[in-house]
């Protein structure tokens, strides 16, 4: 949403444009469509005559929030833009606004979109991004793991006896890095290396070893810990990112029927977000054919885990058997509203495209019993106003990092195809 800021008054003010451009899409079961009811929702808490003459309260110090009237293009803003669209409706609110507060107010347009900051800059009118929810360096991003070189062979090769785990104070002198609850280590040195991680309590560091997930097996170390992280019960919340091919979702589908017993349901989701920002509504049929392309890599994943086993195995006809009882179900992320996640063991696939607020909303549902994953590539955003900073997968990795029952690990080998490793480095 586009506001506009004015100070030292400090006021919030909403062009009735913006309103008028929500008012679009509040009908239908997109992320899109909830957004924009819950915003009308939340403004129509502040009724009254006040939020358009004036404004309304905040409180005390938080100054006011008004909606400004615009009454199409002002001429210095058509003289530039001669088409009449929301957009230009905003800055010519903005430019407004600026003309009557005098040069010693400042007036700042917030938006995501960077062709109008651009475009208002261009006008002279201070710009901003949203801010509140962006992470400051993408590349410093918390990784969920660490290698630690140098151990002495003696404390390594004790991994490997009972009770393959080894105290805090034994190895953490050897650690640079920040120390974090499941936070996963490769503790190596010139003769041999072993994969641990640090437990919820940071008491003592347990021995990883590698674990099929339903058929399919960790191909390196990043794999291997992400398996630990998705099977271990004691934490409900985990996040995988990387690029494509690195294994992402087709773990977190394995790791999901692996623990099947043990979860009332499988639910995976992902957000529709349209290549090129079309609106699925150009694409041909009813609305399960329209969104049909956009879940299919999921079943595509599905359909390697299966191809694992010939068609006479049990475990090949357990996933046909899940499918037909809903008890492993695909959809579009829209169609969680109104759903119980009780014992779901709940994957959230593309989360990059998904907004910090969007999130917040998917974690806050998830009720006892049940384990969420988030999977994306922070780098691969199809959502016009996100990126690699602001997205609401990264927001979570930031302010989750240190928390007992969360873990994330950042997979960085490809492992689909040597090709598809060499595409993903060149190009």
């Amino acid at each position: 949403m586009d506001t506009v800021t004015v100070s030292p008054k400090y006021q919030i003010v909403i062009p009735l444009a913006v309103i008028e451009e929500i008012d679009h899409f509040k009908r239908g079961n997109q992320m899109v469509n909830l957004n924009a009811r819950e915003f009308a929702r939340t403004l129509d808490t502040l009724t009254g005559d006040a939020i358009f003459n004036g404004g309304v309260s905040l409180g005390r110090g938080k100054g006011k929030i008004r909606i400004a009237i615009t009454k199409g293009l002002s001429p210095d803003i058509h003289d530039v833009f001669r088409e009449d669209n929301t957009d230009h409706r905003v800055l010519s609110a903005a430019y407004d606004l600026q003309k009557a507060a005098g040069p010693k107010a400042k007036v700042i347009l917030v938006t995501k979109d960077v062709n109008l900051r651009m475009k208002a800059k261009a006008l002279s009118i201070n710009a901003e991004d949203y801010t509140t929810d962006k992470i400051q360096n993408i590349e410093e991003l918390y990784s969920g793991k660490e290698v630690v070189d140098g151990v002495n062979d003696s404390i390594v090769s004790r991994f490997f006896q009972i009770p393959y785990q080894l105290t805090f104070e034994e190895l953490h002198s050897y650690i640079k890095g920040d120390v974090y609850p499941n936070k996963y280590y490769i503790f190596r040195n010139k003769s041999t290396s072993a994969l641990g991680v640090l437990d919820q309590e940071q008491e003592y560091f347990r021995k990883i070893d590698k674990v099929p997930l339903f058929g399919i097996k960790p191909k390196n170390a990043e794999q291997t810990f992400a398996a630990d992280a998705l099977l271990n019960r004691n934490i409900p919340l985990v996040t995988l990112t990387g690029k494509a091919g690195t294994g992402k979702t087709l773990l977190a589908l394995a790791a999901g029927l692996e623990a099947r017993k043990f979860y009332r349901q499988i639910y995976v989701a992902r957000p529709v977000v349209p290549l090129s920002n079309k609106d699925i509504g150009f694409l041909p049929g009813d609305v399960e054919s329209k969104l049909a392309p956009y879940m299919q890599p999921l079943w595509d994943n599905l359909k390697v885990i299966q191809d694992q086993y010939p068609e006479t195995d049990k475990n090949y006809q357990t996933i046909n058997q899940l499918t037909k009882d809903d008890k492993l179900i695909i959809e579009p992320l829209s169609y969680i509203r109104g759903r119980s996640l009780q014992r779901v063991f709940f994957i959230v696939d593309e989360a990059q495209n998904l907004t910090p607020h969007e999130i917040k909303t998917i974690i806050t549902r998830a009720g006892e019993g049940s384990k969420i994953v988030f999977t994306g590539d922070l780098y691969q955003i199809d959502h016009p106003y996100l990126d690699a900073q602001s997205n609401g997968l990264s927001y979570l990795i930031e302010n989750f990092k240190g928390q007992r029952l969360y873990a994330h690990i950042n997979l960085e080998k490809g492992e689909r195809s040597e090709l598809a490793e060499l595409a993903s480095n060149l190009l």
